[in-house]
């Protein structure tokens, strides 16, 4: 029998190639994707009016790096709000431009002062502090504006984006030994229990992406995806929230 064994000899063979190949596939639709997204990225950012900056993607998440501090807010939600792009973070430190110094020629000439008015100035309502009162503040923004995705996907609506960023502002002010968990949630689909718990990680991965480009410290989010486990009552299940932990 040489010619079988030859045949066997040569099936580990086949194997490993037909592997390669698969790999080699891979590996070029991932750079198309990349690609594409980046020129389409670009092409958004030119159409908004921006300057020149760089745009990096790595699978389906941009970075952002380059662009002026006045505009980096702008061109990251451009490139936020281009289809397929999962999620966007600015590369760095953003801060502010900084003023024009005083007594230039293009400064305008300040408006005569006025008396001072005789009603008491009015005080802002301070931040809410300890682990119940940032919790109820989150709940509050999140009921009127719910962090929502594109249906079967973790790509955030236009609503959803918003959203994470007024509960940025929330954490920002929060005490520095608090934590957030943020806890994505999907609906059983065809895939079944597996697919949900994967797609319920993924939309939790990218609201904690936004949050962090947001200004929230890596270190104090973590996401947890719960699939189908916990169904809201009577609601959406395309839904991130977010809980405040002591740390």
């Amino acid at each position: 029998m040489p010619g079988a064994r030859s045949w066997i000899r040569l099936i580990p063979i086949a194997l490993l190639v037909t592997a390669l190949l698969a790999g080699i596939v891979t590996w070029l639709r991932a750079g198309a994707i990349e690609a594409d997204l980046t020129a389409r990225a670009q092409s958004a950012l030119a159409a908004a009016g921006l300057p020149p900056g760089t745009v990096d993607f790595s699978g389906r998440d941009a970075t952002l790096s380059g662009f002026p501090p006045e505009q980096a807010t702008r061109a990251l939600d451009v490139v936020q709000s281009v289809d397929g792009v999962g999620a966007a973070a600015i590369s760095g430190d953003v801060r502010p431009a900084a003023p024009s110094a005083p007594g230039s020629a293009s400064s305008a000439p300040e408006p005569p002062s006025t008396p001072p008015s005789s009603s008491p100035p009015s005080s802002s309502p301070a931040p809410p502090t300890g682990k119940a009162g940032v919790q109820a503040e989150l709940d509050r923004v999140l009921a009127a504006t719910p962090i929502t995705f594109v249906p079967d996907s973790s790509r955030l609506t236009a609503q959803g984006t918003q959203a994470v960023r007024e509960v940025a502002k929330v954490l920002a002010k929060a005490p520095e030994e608090l934590q957030f968990r943020v806890g994505g949630h999907a609906a059983r689909g065809p895939g079944g229990e597996r697919a949900a718990l994967r797609l319920s990680q993924d939309r939790a991965r990218a609201v904690a992406k936004l949050l962090q480009a947001n200004g929230v410290p890596q270190d104090r989010v973590t996401a947890q995806g719960y699939g189908d486990t916990r169904p809201a009552a009577g609601g959406d299940d395309r839904r991130a929230e977010i809980t405040v932990e002591q740390g």
